[in-house]
């Protein structure tokens, strides 16, 4: 028997449905999909399985096959909603093996399923599939290949009820990541005792919600390391004068809600203040235009006027889809909010409100995951929007 499923079969048949519209106003006859956050979507696939080559066929008929190495078969048999007559699974030998590509096994299911005909679609341009992966392929199927990189990934933008009401359970996960930052953090508190506190937090989860791993390790620079926006974490202790940044997400069900805040130990410096303060408003001028009807850049350019205006400046996109992920990062990989990006936002919607700043001695990030309604923007975290100081 299968674990319980984290949806309905319902809402995997709306999805397929949707998916299939789309590939039908395209010309697509059969889709390939190895990015593990859109398998998960169609089909429900959940395991860490991705550092070797897998994938869903989706064609316009029937339900959708999962592929995979075999040993993880099982897993499939656990968490899809699939029978088992739709799981593929190859054998080992093909397993990071660099005589046999585990995409002949792939090719072969495609002619024994007879899909090797017309249009077939594959996402060239993500983490997953390699330039080896689609050689191989094209060598061995006699179709016309379409890059289909984001197709399925812009299905996922509207979220389902149960989507949101994962994502709002992730967001109290990362609440109270945030409140353990603000009370564990001292002077003198090794860097990594600090984050082995933050782990456990968002894998204990709160108040009955218990937390997923999350699609990207907690950032966590301190001082100058600040000044770059994807460092980690050492064992170097808290120092008095300098600012951390938190960029840190709780995850349910595979779900993620990044949210960030920075903490100054000590009496921040004026210019810490001024940053704080050009940030926050221009947060608030932002999420006034995030409504259904706007663009995506509206959000953007309402921030960085503000921010301007303020006598700072971010050169970088502050903001993003967010949704299902898998590693190496918690985006959907759509909309971004930045100038010339005129997706228009509908209800439904998740995004990360992203308007980090780094200083030239510092950083300084405070974040906002938020969901679209009829109305407006509803922040899913109730975090203090401020940086934290503590003396």
């Amino acid at each position: 028997m299968n674990s319980p499923l984290n949806f309905s079969l319902e809402e995997f048949q709306k999805r397929i449905t949707k998916t299939r519209k789309k590939m039908i106003s395209t010309g697509l006859n059969t889709l390939i999909i190895s990015d593990p956050s859109n398998m998960n979507w169609l089909t429900g696939y959940d395991g860490w399985s991705f550092y070797v080559h897998q994938a869903v066929i989706l064609s316009l008929d029937g339900d959708p096959v999962w592929w995979g190495r075999g040993m993880d078969a099982n897993g499939a048999k656990r968490t899809v909603f699939m029978e088992s007559k739709n799981i593929h699974g190859y054998e080992d030998t093909y397993v990071q093996n660099p005589e046999k590509h585990p995409m002949l096994d792939l090719a072969k299911l495609i002619k024994d399923l007879q899909l090797n005909e017309g249009n077939i679609g594959v996402e060239m341009d993500n983490y997953w599939f390699s330039a080896s992966a689609f050689f191989t392929l094209k060598k061995e199927l006699d179709v016309k290949f379409v890059d289909i990189t984001g197709l399925v990934n812009w299905q996922r933008a509207i979220k389902s009820k149960t989507e949101i009401v994962y994502m709002k359970q992730a967001a109290k996960i990362v609440e109270h990541m945030h409140e353990v930052v603000v009370e564990k953090a001292v002077v003198g508190m090794p860097k990594n005792e600090l984050i082995a506190d933050v782990y456990h937090a968002s894998v204990s989860g709160v108040d009955g919600i218990w937390g997923d791993y999350p699609s990207m390790v907690p950032m966590a620079p301190s001082g100058m390391d600040a000044t770059a926006p994807h460092l980690t974490w050492n064992d170097q202790p808290m120092k008095k004068g300098e600012s951390t940044f938190f960029e840190i997400a709780g995850a349910f069900k595979r779900y993620q809600c990044p949210q960030s805040r920075t903490l100054f130990l000590g009496t921040p410096p004026q210019k810490y203040l001024d940053a704080e303060k050009a940030v926050l408003e221009g947060i608030n001028v932002g999420l006034e235009q995030a409504k259904p009807g706007n663009q995506c850049q509206d959000i953007a350019n309402a921030f960085n006027q503000t921010l301007n205006k303020l006598g700072f400046e971010k050169d970088s996109r502050c903001g993003y889809a967010i949704g299902v992920s898998y590693p190496p990062d918690w985006g959907e990989r759509t909309m971004s909010f930045r100038d010339g990006d005129t997706s228009i936002m509908q209800p439904g919607m998740t995004f990360h409100f992203m308007p980090a700043l780094w200083l030239d001695d510092g950083g300084l990030e405070i974040t906002e995951p938020f969901v679209i309604t009829e109305n407006g923007a509803e922040c899913l975290c109730n975090t203090p929007r401020k940086m934290f100081v503590k003396n």
